[in-house]
């Protein structure tokens, strides 16, 4: 183990040699990647084997193999630099259009696939050098207190393993800052030409077979709910673990399923699938885009968020279904 001496003597330029040779398996290729001689190059790597008491790279007549202790050595070196990277570019002035961070924004699925590829569009043209990481958010199952089926995702923004969080519900701790992003309801997907589309009914609903999207594999959800209020239940024939796999699965069976509307407007026509208005109420609910208050004072990541969900947004967008079958939604 290093002592305090020894980290004196250490060189961060060793790291970044160490990690160019490991992946270029030769010195003459690192040393031209790093704008560096060959020998120069040769002459850090003498220095960091007495560093780390280990040859780390054995010479071939193609170049050079790493040693067991180096190969070791790689992934928490590669993990160290860009630790490193991101404190130097989080402290310098941020600039978008020169930035190169990575930021990290978790959210459900049906909210990332809606909110991501415009974010996307724009970042090439403001800030081209960032890069964003998505995280799938889950709540906890089976807990009914909003708050704390998001606890998991208030940890991870507490402890920075995200930056921004994207959750479906109001009920917010008030260590994080949060601004409303849209409010979201429900359709009833289905294939194009499906029986059901030009009489969709309460009762011709609930003798369908449907889909419902569960990570678990629990076929109970909301409209459950909704429907035993109404003492009516349904089917469900089929559940599945993400969004995007429910509009392949509609796509090919007359299966039905509620999903968000943004989301079935955004990428249903693709697969052939629709959108109806449901012949019941199955509520409404906020998205919000939030971040630890103090995490708000890094201007990169204030400037994602507003990104995210400008300060002043324009009237909400109802992405209305058409009401005729064969209309893409």
């Amino acid at each position: 183990m290093l002592n305090k001496t020894d980290l004196l003597r250490a060189d961060l330029n060793l790291l970044v040699l160490f990690e160019a040779v490991i992946e270029e398996r030769h010195v003459g290729r690192a040393a031209e990647r790093l704008n560096l001689t060959p020998s120069a190059v040769s002459h850090g790597l003498g220095r960091l084997r007495r560093l780390l008491n280990d040859p780390l790279f054995l010479r071939t007549p193609r170049g050079v193999v790493p040693t067991a202790r180096a190969t070791e050595l790689a992934a928490p070196i590669a993990d160290a630099l860009a630790r490193v990277q991101s404190i130097v570019s989080s402290a310098a002035p941020f600039d978008p259009m020169t930035s190169t961070r990575r930021l990290t924004i978790g959210a459900p699925d049906a909210i990332s696939t809606v909110c991501v590829p415009p974010l996307l569009g724009t970042l090439q043209q403001t800030a081209p050098g960032i890069n964003i990481s998505v995280r799938q958010l889950l709540p906890t199952q089976g807990e009914t207190s909003p708050e704390r089926a998001w606890q998991s995702t208030f940890a991870e923004l507490d402890a920075r393993a995200i930056d921004i969080a994207i959750v479906p519900t109001d009920d917010i701790p008030a260590r994080f800052f949060k601004r409303r992003l849209y409010v979201e309801d429900f359709v009833v997907a289905m294939r194009d030409g499906h029986p059901l589309a030009d009489d969709l009914t309460l009762e011709r609903y609930c003798e369908m077979q449907h889909l419902v999207v569960s990570v678990t594999g629990d076929p109970y959800g909301f409209v459950d709910r909704m429907l035993a209020e109404q003492g009516r239940s349904r089917r469900t024939v089929l559940t599945v673990p993400n969004f995007l796999f429910a509009l392949a699965a509609i796509s090919e069976t007359d299966l039905v399923a509620a999903l968000p509307r943004r989301f079935v407007a955004m990428h249903a026509a693709r697969f052939g699938v629709i959108g109806r208005e449901p012949p019941l109420s199955l509520g409404r609910f906020g998205l919000n885009v939030i971040a630890p208050k103090v995490a708000t004072l890094d201007a990169g990541l204030a400037w994602l968020f507003d990104m995210l969900a400008p300060p002043q947004r324009e009237p909400e967008d109802r992405h209305k279904i058409p009401a005729k079958s064969g209309s893409k939604s």
